[in-house]
């Protein structure tokens, strides 16, 4: 079984149920921590709609935080959640806004994962 990240009728990914679920915590708690919808809507019937503008707006405060954090152990916590979400931002079109300070070493490492998770995440 898999379930769809809808953006539309575009599909913006088609995870098993099990990394479905292990993200769709993460989101929560990453909503929580932020303070901020994520835009991503409850999974019914196999099937979520993100909110184009909301997820624009909370993966550029996603990265705002990460990007304010000196904790080593957190920032590899976040790492391949945002590198997740950054996949999803550029299906959909979105622009991103990484913080002035870290356009650098961790901008480049997070793209480059996030270029490796697109192989694994199907559409």
């Amino acid at each position: 079984m898999s379930q769809y990240y809808e953006l539309g009728d575009a599909t913006l990914w088609n995870p098993s149920n099990g990394a479905s679920r292990l993200f769709l915590c993460q989101v929560a708690l990453f909503e929580e921590e932020i303070g901020l919808a994520s835009g991503i809507g409850p999974m019914e019937s196999d099937e979520a709609e993100v909110g184009f503008d909301s997820f624009e707006g909370f993966l550029s405060a996603l990265l705002v935080w990460r990007g304010q954090t000196n904790h080593a152990v957190v920032q590899a916590l976040s790492d391949g959640f945002i590198a997740t979400c950054v996949v999803l931002a550029e299906r959909a079109g979105a622009t991103l806004c990484w913080p002035e300070s870290d356009v650098g070493e961790w901008q480049e490492r997070v793209r480059g994962q996030a270029t490796r998770l697109a192989g694994f995440m199907a559409c």
